[in-house]
């Protein structure tokens, strides 16, 4: 599937950072203890064994046939990676991309030009919600 991305000009006209369209959404997914077990990377053979969430699989193959882009993003090392696509197609997991080596110990703060959204995983998939929340800003 081809995503097409939006050519930007930022005021003096020079090209930027191209975009996604709107209804299209990029999401970035954990593996350990976000679609599995969480597995740490001390215990590799756990990788293969590991037993998946039955939701995480159908939210994720719905938001993949919907369009969006799906990126699995995971703490694992690029000596994991083999095990780890093996076990994501060996439970159906539909995704375009598979990012290793995420900082471990959790407390993220991702600062980006782009929009960003994070939904913190508590334990089941569902359709997501949209709340109203605190965050934190730059200060213009």
């Amino acid at each position: 599937m081809t995503h097409n991305l939006k050519q930007l000009k930022d005021e003096s006209g020079k090209t930027v950072s191209p975009i996604l369209d709107e209804s299209t959404k990029n999401y970035l997914i954990d593996i350990d203890g976000t679609i599995c077990d969480d597995v740490p990377n001390e215990e590799p053979e756990r990788m293969v064994t590991c037993s998946h969430y039955p939701d995480a699989l159908e939210i994720i193959n719905q938001w993949y046939d919907e369009g969006h882009i799906i990126t699995f993003f995971t703490s694992r090392t690029e000596e994991h990676r083999a095990i780890t696509e093996t076990w994501l197609k060996g439970h159906d997991f539909k995704y375009h991309g598979l990012l290793m080596g995420k900082p471990r110990g959790g407390n993220y703060h991702w600062i980006d030009n782009h929009m960003v959204k994070a939904t913190r995983f508590k334990g089941k998939f569902t359709d997501l919600v949209k709340k109203m929340k605190e965050i934190e800003v730059f200060d213009h």
